[in-house]
């Protein structure tokens, strides 16, 4: 039996990877380790709460004291890191909590691996961290890192601490690096799911700029195998780009959703509701980002199992299904929040 020691599991993909691992592998038991900030929410494990292959502990990746007593009691074999701060909009009105979680917290994980070693930790980091492109070309695994958001910043700060622990202390580090997710159980700051709970509110539904921003997007289950595979069979050392191979700007995203939710009576004419407004992140909103997976698909045989329209079915299907989850989890920080980003 290995102990998989996951690090901010109570969010969206990390609980996403919890519920895959347990699902898919009869030898492992998880150990969930989250802070439980505004976007963790246990609820979204309730399903195997009571498992006997599944513990949750509530602690801080930047507290070093309680992370020791999680490694000193469990003795993990493997630690895959979810726990960050990863919403840009948040990192530009304070950066703070992005420089605690995203770089310290990962510093604390890699000095307790030197101390108690595992076989495999793999650290789950974003394309973000390599900037923004023009209307060609991709990102590959040795792109130059150029972030430009303090979110992003503190992701590729974290990547290459990580990475040098490997040459420096022989630490067996992978990084991965995917695209936008989206799926079950996303906290509705995130695109989709923010104008999924709006068109079926009868609230506008903001759009930075023109909504030209090109992203590529990726179902969170296909994240899940990616990373499942890089943990049993990835190279130490090494970053793998995990991406949907679904390039798409925003606006079409955003009219697509509105589409699917027509035939909603809480849904209906969501596109009239489309407001365009202006982009807080100025130079920090990157106009595109597009990742060469070649290398993931390549060495460990992974490809995207969902197209964007049967993911995107399964996900607003998940959404109307959950409007009760999706009303739980929004507090009074996150509508102080939304006012401060969207004007109200």
């Amino acid at each position: 039996m290995r102990t998989i020691l996951v690090t901010g599991g109570a969010g969206f993909i990390g609980s996403n990877f919890i519920r895959h691992m347990l699902a898919t592998h009869d030898a492992i038991r998880v150990v969930n380790y989250d802070k439980l900030t505004y976007a963790g929410n246990l609820e979204n494990l309730a399903a195997i709460e009571e498992s006997a292959l599944y513990r949750f502990v509530r602690g801080d990746i930047s507290d070093a004291k309680a992370v020791a007593d999680v490694f000193e009691e469990e003795k993990p074999w493997g630690v895959v890191n979810f726990a960050a701060e990863s919403h840009v909009d948040r990192s530009i009105l304070d950066a703070t909590p992005f420089v605690n979680t995203n770089v310290k917290g990962t510093q604390v994980l890699l000095e307790m691996i030197r101390r108690h070693p595992v076989e495999r930790f793999v650290h789950i980091s974003t394309d973000e961290v390599y900037g923004s492109l023009g209307k060609d070309g991709v990102f590959t695994e040795t792109s130059s890192i150029r972030p430009n958001s303090p979110y992003a910043a503190c992701k590729a700060a974290a990547d290459l601490i990580a990475l040098a622990y490997t040459k420096t202390y022989d630490l067996p580090v992978i990084v991965t690096r995917s695209s936008n997710n989206y799926g079950p159980y996303q906290f509705p700051e995130k695109l989709i799911p923010l104008m999924i709970r709006n068109a079926l509110t009868g609230k506008e539904l903001p759009v930075y700029g023109e909504g030209k921003q090109v992203r590529d997007w990726l179902y969170v289950e296909d994240n899940c195998w990616g990373i499942d595979a890089v943990l049993h069979r990835g190279r130490i050392g090494e970053v793998y780009n995990i991406g949907g191979d679904c390039e798409k700007q925003n606006i079409d995203v955003v009219n697509t959703l509105c589409r699917s939710l027509a035939a909603d009576p809480q849904g209906k004419n969501a596109e009239k509701r489309i407001k365009f407004i202006h982009d807080p992140r100025g130079a920090a909103h990157d106009f595109r980002y597009a990742l060469d997976c070649t290398k993931i698909k390549t060495e460990l045989a992974w490809s995207p199992r969902y197209s964007f329209d049967e993911g995107l079915q399964r996900t607003v299907a998940w959404y109307l299904n959950q409007r009760e989850w999706t009303e739980r989890v929004i507090t009074g920080e996150y509508q102080e929040y939304y006012a401060k980003v969207y004007g109200g």
